[in-house]
This record gives C-alpha cells, sequence and structure tokens, in this order.
C-alpha cells in the first residue's frame, strides 16, 4: 500500500510539472509559468525596459517564497502585430498560465484578444484605452483608464489653469492617443471650454512644424498631446523653438527619461497625469524606490511601479486561489480588493479596472513637483 501511495505521488509529481507545476511534498507548492508581453525594442522599447525592471525587482524580493513564479519574457518589438505573435507562442508553446502585458494599449489589445480566446489571464500593467478590458472575462490592468485619465487632465486645465480654450494634437497611429484624446475634448467642453481644434500627426513624422504654427496662429490657452515620448517630445522642442505660449499638458504616456533627453528642457512648466510620484511618503512606496534606485541606478518611471504591481498581483491571485490553474488566477484577480500597491490601493471593478487615484504632475528641471492627487 505504501508503495502504491508513492508511486501515485510520483506519478501526480510528473504530471504537475509536465502542466507547469511543482508538487511539494508539504502542502501544495506551485511554480508556475508566467508570460510577458513587453515591448522590450522598438520605438516604444523604453517603456517596455523598465516594466522589466520593474517585474525583475519584484522577483528578487520574491525569492524562492511560495507560489514561485518562472517569468518567460516575449519583445513585441513595439508593434501590435508582433505583441499578437508573442502571446501566442507563450500560450501555445511556452503553455502559460497567465500573461502580463503589454505596456501600450494598441499592443495590448491585440495581445489580449488571442488570450481571451485561448482563456488564459492576462494583465497589462499600464494600457489606459477604455476597450482593453471591455466585455473582457480574461483582461485585466494595473492601471487607471482613458476616461478617468481625460477627466483629470480637463478638470485640471479649466478649474486649476482657468483655461477658456485648447488644441488637441492626437497620435493617429495609437488607440492610447485617440481613447485619451477623445475624453479630454468630452470633459473640457462639458466644463465650458472650448476645444478650436483637433490636429493629427503620426507615428512616422519626424517634425511637427506644420501642426504647430497652426496653435501659434490660433493662441489656444491649452495644447493637450497625449502621446508617446518619441514624438512629443520633439512636439515640445519645436514649440518651444516657436514660442508657444500656449499651456502644454500631456498624459502617462510622457513618463520616460527618454522624453527629457528628446526635448532637451522644453518639457519644463508641462503638466502631466501619471500613476504615482517617487517622491511619495508611503512607506511601502518608499522601500520600491529606494530598492528600485540601489538595483538599477535610477529612479523608477510608473511603467516600472506598475509592472511591480502586477507580477504581485498575479502572485496574489494565485496564492489567494492555491492554483495556478488558469482559471482560477482568473478568479484570483477579478477578487482584488484592498490591494496594496506602489501604485496605489488597487480594487477591481466589475470591468476589471482598478479602481485608483491619478497625480498631477509638473515638469521641472531634474523631476517633478507634485501638482495633485484626484479620486475616482
Amino acid at each position: 500500500m505504501l508503495l502504491y501511495r508513492t508511486n501515485i505521488k510520483r506519478n501526480l509529481k510528473t504530471f504537475l510539472i509536465l502542466n507547469g507545476l511543482t508538487f511539494f511534498s508539504s502542502a501544495i507548492g506551485l511554480e508556475v509559468k508566467v508570460g510577458a508581453v513587453l515591448s522590450m525594442t522598438g520605438t516604444l522599447g523604453s517603456y517596455g525596459q523598465d516594466a522589466k525592471k520593474g517585474m525583475e525587482l519584484a522577483l528578487a524580493e520574491m525569492g524562492n517564497s511560495e507560489p514561485k513564479i518562472k517569468l518567460i519574457i516575449e519583445d513585441s518589438l513595439s508593434t501590435p502585430a508582433e505583441a499578437a505573435k508573442a502571446i501566442n507562442k507563450l500560450v501555445t508553446s511556452d503553455k502559460i498560465a497567465v500573461a502580463i502585458g503589454d505596456v501600450t494599449s494598441s499592443n495590448t489589445i491585440a495581445a489580449a484578444s488571442i488570450a481571451e480566446k485561448s482563456k488564459i489571464p492576462i494583465i497589462s500593467p499600464a494600457a489606459t484605452n477604455d476597450s482593453v478590458t471591455f466585455q473582457k472575462k480574461y483582461v485585466f490592468r494595473a492601471c487607471f483608464i482613458d476616461s478617468f485619465q481625460g477627466t483629470v487632465m480637463a478638470t485640471f486645465a479649466t478649474s486649476t489653469l482657468k483655461a477658456k480654450t485648447a488644441i488637441v494634437m492626437e497620435d493617429s497611429d495609437s488607440d492610447y492617443s485617440k481613447g485619451l484624446s477623445k475624453s479630454f475634448v468630452e470633459n473640457f467642453t462639458k466644463n465650458g471650454g472650448k476645444v478650436t481644434k483637433i490636429l493629427r500627426y503620426s507615428q512616422k513624422d519626424t517634425s511637427y512644424s506644420a501642426q504647430l504654427t497652426e496653435v501659434r496662429k490660433i493662441k489656444p490657452d491649452i495644447l493637450f498631446i497625449p502621446g508617446f515620448h518619441q514624438q512629443v517630445g520633439v512636439i515640445l522642442r519645436e514649440s518651444k523653438d516657436l514660442q508657444i505660449s500656449a499651456k502644454i499638458l500631456g498624459g502617462d504616456g510622457w513618463d520616460t527619461p527618454e522624453l527629457r533627453q528628446i526635448a532637451k528642457g522644453a518639457e519644463n512648466g508641462s503638466y502631466i497625469s501619471n500613476h504615482y510620484i517617487a517622491t511619495g511618503d508611503n512607506k511601502k512606496l518608499q522601500a520600491f524606490v529606494k530598492a528600485y534606485k540601489a538595483k538599477f541606478k535610477e529612479e523608477p518611471s510608473s511603467f516600472a511601479a506598475l509592472a511591480y504591481d502586477s507580477i504581485y498581483m498575479v502572485r496574489n491571485a494565485i496564492k489567494n486561489k492555491n492554483s495556478a490553474e488558469p482559471e482560477k488566477i482568473t478568479e484570483g484577480l477579478a477578487a482584488i480588493q484592498k490591494f496594496e500597491g506602489v501604485t496605489g490601493m488597487i480594487s477591481m471593478d466589475k470591468n476589471h479596472n482598478p479602481t485608483k487615484p491619478a497625480v498631477v504632475l509638473e515638469f521641472i528641471p531634474n523631476g517633478y513637483k507634485y501638482i495633485s492627487t484626484v479620486n475616482p
């Protein structure tokens, strides 16, 4: 009888290992394959690199504690098509139980559609477009959504800056930019402001002087640019060269050191909505910032912080359900309430979007000036 039981245990152990799990003799110890789709190279590479660092720090902190996470990273090359290929490999070849990524909306939408069909839960650290999780069972995020972010910046423009008119410069290649633009326009108008023009550009553009010449001519109070750092940095620099007087506002896509390198100081005096500020006085946040700086010799961007939170949220879901089954992890993610992340207290709503605050920050030399925190 003892031999029979031993054989059962050995066979069960073999079965679990083949399915991405590890069975330990005391209780249940899990080793879970977690896939990550990140823009490691290409135009959005700095976001993915930051996210990777955030996850690396989290994994280092977890050490050998259970459940153990085996992270497998695939590069989306900063494009939706490659993001789809990456998640497909992770699901079909690597047999992951859950995925993290991508960091931008268009890439996440492409990857999430495959994860949804495959019934594999996926959580994006930073994809803010409202449609990412809409009517999806297996898709989650760790960040606020653009309808909230757009409201925050429209209200800041009208209430704090007392703006009456605005022009929006929208990236026609980006779901993120279009969604954030839509929310800002709706709320700025609702608040009594007037959006005099929506100017569009492509990520392939290298100069924006035609659009900015029109901005200078119209002289709006606000120029809102919901874009990514590669283009925004150039737009800011050219705006300064053209002596545009409008207050310039943006979103969380600006939060990368590369924007400062491109803008060359022209970013100072601009305002953004963001997920957190590294100088916040929360003890958990400060422990994260201290550890991140010690490991990577730089201050963590919001993409690093959100990825750090994402992997802990996945671990929390696995631990609470004591399972590495995708369905159980999905249930665990959906049930998250009052999870203390470094980017704020996270509670998942019925649409798999976290209820959490945003901060408004002003660019100053070598850092940010905290303006306000806005709760949903």
